[in-house]
């Protein structure tokens, strides 16, 4: 039997749940994109490997999405677009440019939705965070606070973009130096080191080659 492909594991480097969020399009910059939410399935991995819902609650979406397929499909287009409007808000102040009125009035449309559906309860010992909402949408609901909390917290200042020039992947420079530069070492970090060493290689090639074609004379320098 042929082996099943690997589910793809997200890249949750960004620092903020946001941002992870909108790193689920991999090298946004360059000419091929790759998109990694190819459907509400893929929307439900993603909030299980950030930590957004437990294993029990993915199989309940995932059963109540095959229930209610088109209800999974609006919240699959709407968390694109929420998606969207992250990447643009925050990849325009990487910039150094204001965000859009339109974004930002997309976010807090979304941001009033969600505090509109919460509510506060007990659970056992302790109290917490409850969405009254649509169950299939409500994975959404943390992304959203993540992006007003980063929008309105000291760390915006330590945002940055990935180096890559096809990358466009954001991030929050949590290191201690402040010098971070990859989205991930693993990833551009590596082909960067990768690109070097292969310049560095060909450099020391090309000079081989130019020392068989003009051998030095060293008589002749003594």
């Amino acid at each position: 039997m042929p082996n099943k492909p690997r589910k793809w594991r997200f890249h949750l480097t960004g620092g903020a749940l946001c941002l992870d969020f909108a790193n689920t399009l991999s090298w946004r910059r360059g000419s091929s994109p790759i998109e990694r939410l190819g459907g509400y399935d893929d929307l439900i991995a993603f909030g299980h490997q950030a930590g957004v819902i437990g294993a029990a609650e993915g199989r309940t979406l995932r059963a109540a999405a095959a229930r209610q397929p088109r209800r999974a499909a609006r919240a699959y287009r709407e968390a694109l677009e929420l998606r969207a409007s992250i990447d643009r808000i925050f990849t325009k102040i990487v910039e150094g440019r204001a965000a859009e009125r339109a974004d930002l009035a997309a976010l807090n449309e979304r941001l009033a939705k969600v505090a509109a559906r919460m509510r506060v309860v007990r659970n056992r010992r302790a109290y917490a965070w409850h969405d009254t909402g649509e169950a299939l949408d409500g994975m959404l609901a943390p992304i959203v606070r993540s992006a007003a909390t980063l929008l309105t917290s000291v760390e915006l200042t330590k945002l940055h973009r990935c180096a890559a020039d096809d990358c466009g992947w954001l991030f929050v420079d949590l290191s201690r130096n402040q010098k971070r530069r990859w989205c991930d070492m693993r990833v551009c970090g590596n082909r960067a080191k990768a690109r070097r060493h292969h310049h560095r290689a060909r450099q020391v090639a090309a000079s081989h080659l130019r020392l068989e074609r003009n051998p030095v004379d060293f008589d002749r320098l003594q």
